[in-house]
């Protein structure tokens, strides 16, 4: 069975954030489904600081998530 999220490894960091993103943004549609609400409330949050700043945590704590899978991109000897 093929998933949308077949694996948290990464090559890189940088690939790992846009990971964290992406789990980020998938959470927010799985909360709520309907893209029409998702739009119309998009200004709302768009132009709150304290929204912003809660949808950086939440990519921080997802990419924490991914690195600490990928081993931290840290080569075991």
């Amino acid at each position: 069975m093929t998933t949308w999220l077949p694996t948290l490894t990464t090559e890189t960091p940088e690939e790992g954030y846009e990971l964290a993103v992406k789990l980020s943004r998938v959470a927010v549609k799985m909360t709520q489904p309907d893209a029409a609400i998702r739009e119309k409330l998009r200004p709302e949050y768009a132009e709150s600081f304290d929204a912003l700043i809660a949808s950086s945590q939440i990519v921080a704590t997802h990419f924490a998530t991914v690195a600490a899978a990928n081993g931290y991109w840290r080569e075991t000897s």
